[in-house]
């Protein structure tokens, strides 16, 4: 085994052994009362029965895939990596889930002593998820790439790349499932339980009365903590494949070997940043939450730039001049890869500013939305939508000169380098996501226990924060996808060169297929997006007439004589989700097979049918980005515009400003937390298909 196959493998168990060591010291941490128990007792039995009855389904979509893809790419090893790919994806948010809602109760606990113990539980908590995903994630490349490079050899490393690509697209699958399915069962119960319970039974959020409010912290496991963690692993996994995929198409020789390597190289070191990050979230005298997380971010990325420089200058070499014609660019030097991943980080720390600016309370955008909230229920939602709009400008600017900057500097393979170290803070980005679920459910199980007013506040602070940085890194996971697709679509033209040399395929707009082509793909993440959004609006009325039918029919429940069903609403989310998801996640595998023969039936030509699809990329990639920020920032601030007038402005609770917030804060769940994040491995989905049916044509 070589250096830097040995520091990729070390890096990646250390990961998972920081995991390990996390989950025993949270598990040791005391649980609270026995009320308290009961209550995170029925989340957790909630959430792994649909974690179960989920990841059933996707075992027989998975073995089907499997299956063909065995039967119509002449290589095993394709469907070897679909799967291993898809199982770690799957483990991932499976052990996450697991910590998450036993760290939810001990959180509680903690916020009943001190909010930095809480902080420190939380925190932890979401860092095992964070570093489960880069620790499998990296196992998973670098296990299955050594291996296969031991079994073909350099000579056959085409065979190797479709066999990593089958691994990402593993990912993808379990990833968009997860996404939307979970999406769909935590809104629908948080939409269900906000309408019958805030608004029509003028109940607090969270009150134990409400039948639907275990299924809504259930919701916030599923969906926003495996998710998530499901999300950012299929991201991470696919924008290292593409880079490795480039290094192959790109370069010959010695150099081939190094440039596959290169991304592997820098997602391990980064690791060990985000391990010495993790550290420094500590709160200061200041008691600032925000500022305590942001502290392990900023240490993270500084400490990245510090060992991406000696990774480049040790395997690289900084002064190294790489002479490659087929880059449109002359030439580059080692110190320009590394300028490169500079760019990857500038842009993440800029796409999580503007996502703050968008949805924190502490900005005009959402004091915006609160203050439209006073004059109806209407204005709140022309507000949410300008806002919604207007999210997208500064981030599409921000990735625009993140391509040009990156592309200057080396590149196509320039530009996957800067997406790729923008992926390898995976590891801090999703600890802080997975925060935001624990802290959420800490609150409302304080709020049924009858804790303290002190301690809803403390969780309630912590919780406030977490909105925040779950919308962040939403942000930061669509924005890293908008650039791992632009790699992708890289890919995929000079796959088509390679398998089909003797086609002239280019993109221009005089040709009608292109046109053709553009239309389509920029139609899918709508299509995608309403499915969603129907599935989340038809899920919601369920539980809306469900929690209408256990007011009607026990009195007792309101004056607190008898329990509700928790369990009913848990279990029609969970029929009801798993339902709903199928569809909608198989249309970016269907929509590069639809597009390609429908086509070449029109047409008679294979070139046309090549172009219309590749062309399909690029409108997909473009409107995708565009309807997921939109959806994912608009929701953001609709949801902390509603918690801004609960804080005591404009009227405060139960006033008419803060029903119409509610108003407003049920349509952007959806948004948030299931169509847009949803777009993110949609958009991958639909280029690694195309990829992968480029090898089963040729």
């Amino acid at each position: 085994m070589t250096l830097e196959f040995s520091i990729i493998l070390f890096c990646s168990l250390l990961s998972l052994v920081y995991g390990a060591v996390t989950i025993r010291q949270i598990l040791s941490e005391p649980q609270g009362s026995d009320r308290m128990i009961e209550i995170a007792s029925a989340i957790q039995e909630g959430a792994q029965a649909y974690l179960n009855r989920q990841y059933i389904t996707i075992s027989i979509v998975g073995l089907l895939i499997t299956v063909l893809l065995f039967y119509l790419i002449h290589n095993p090893f394709v469907s070897i990596g679909f799967v291993i790919g898809a199982f770690l994806s799957g483990l991932a948010g499976y052990v996450g889930m697991f910590v998450s809602v036993r760290a939810n109760v001990r959180t509680t606990q903690a916020a009943t002593e001190s909010i930095d113990k809480a902080l420190d539980i939380s925190f932890k908590s979401g860092a095992i998820t964070g570093f489960l995903v880069v620790g499998f994630g990296l196992l998973g490349l670098v296990g299955y790439y050594w291996y296969l490079f031991n079994k073909f050899g350099q000579a056959q490393g085409r065979e190797i790349v479709e066999a990593m690509v089958a691994l990402s697209f593993g990912a993808s699958l379990i990833s968009i499932f997860a996404r939307l399915g979970g999406g769909i069962f935590t809104k629908g119960a948080d939409v269900g339980a906000d309408l019958v319970g805030k608004i029509e039974a003028g109940i607090p959020e969270d009150d134990p009365r409400n039948p639907a409010v275990i299924a809504d912290n259930v919701g916030d496991n599923v969906g926003d903590c495996a998710g998530m963690a499901a999300d950012l692993f299929e991201t991470y996994a696919v924008t290292i494949v593409g880079t490795m995929v480039l290094g192959l198409i790109l370069f010959e020789g010695s150099d081939q070997q190094m440039f596959m390597m290169f991304p592997l190289l820098i997602a391990a070191v980064c690791i060990i940043s985000s391990l010495i990050g993790s550290f420094y979230v500590k709160l200061g005298e200041s008691k600032n939450i925000m500022f305590a997380l942001y502290k392990g971010l900023i240490i993270t990325a500084v400490a990245s730039v510090i060992l991406v420089y000696f990774v480049t200058d040790i395997f690289i070499g900084i002064d190294k001049l790489i002479i490659n014609k087929d880059l449109f660019i002359e030439s580059f030097s080692g110190i320009d890869l590394f300028f490169c991943s500079i760019v990857g980080l500038v842009v993440t720390g800029l796409i999580v500013w503007i996502t703050e600016y968008y949805t924190s309370t502490e900005y005009n955008p959402v004091r915006s939305v609160a203050k439209s909230s006073e004059s109806g229920h209407a204005t709140n939602i022309i507000q949410g939508l300008a806002m919604s709009m207007q999210s997208t400008a500064l981030p599409t600017i921000v990735i625009i000169l993140g391509i040009i900057l990156s592309y200057k500097f080396a590149g196509l393979y320039g530009i996957s380098i800067a997406a790729t170290t923008m992926l390898a803070l995976a590891g801090m980005i999703v600890a802080l996501d997975a925060y935001g679920p624990v802290t959420d459910n800490a609150g409302g199980i304080a709020e049924m226990s009858n804790l303290p007013e002190e301690v809803r506040k403390t969780t309630d602070a912590l919780d406030a924060v977490g909105n925040t940085t779950k919308a962040v890194t939403k942000g930061y996971a669509i924005g890293s996808a908008g650039l791992a697709s632009l790699v992708l679509f890289g890919a995929y033209t000079q796959d088509l060169k390679y398998y089909f040399p003797n086609l002239d395929i280019k993109f221009s707009l005089d040709d009608p297929y292109v046109v053709v082509g553009l239309l389509i793909g920029g139609m899918l993440p709508y299509l995608f997006g309403s499915m969603g959004m129907t599935a989340v609006g038809r899920t919601s009325e369920k539980i809306v007439n469900e929690v209408r039918r256990q007011f009607a029919e026990n009195k007792g429940i309101m004056t607190g004589r008898s329990k509700p069903e928790y369990g009913k609403a848990v279990d029609i989310l969970t029929k009801s989700a798993i339902q709903a998801m199928i569809i909608p996640s198989m249309l970016p595998v269907l929509a590069p097979f639809v597009t390609y023969f429908s086509i070449f039936l029109i047409s008679g030509s294979s070139a046309a049918a090549f172009t219309s699809l590749g062309a399909m990329l690029l409108g997909t990639i473009v409107t995708g980005l565009f309807v997921a920020i939109s959806m994912t920032s608009g929701g953001g601030a609709w949801d902390n515009a509603k918690k801004y007038i609960e804080d005591g402005n404009y009227g405060g609770k139960n006033s008419d400003a803060h029903k119409a917030a509610i108003t407003g804060d049920t349509v952007g769940d959806p948004y948030k937390d299931t169509a847009g994040p949803a777009i993110n491995p949609m958009i991958k989905i639909i280029n690694i298909v195309s990829i992968l049916l480029l090898s089963m044509l040729a």
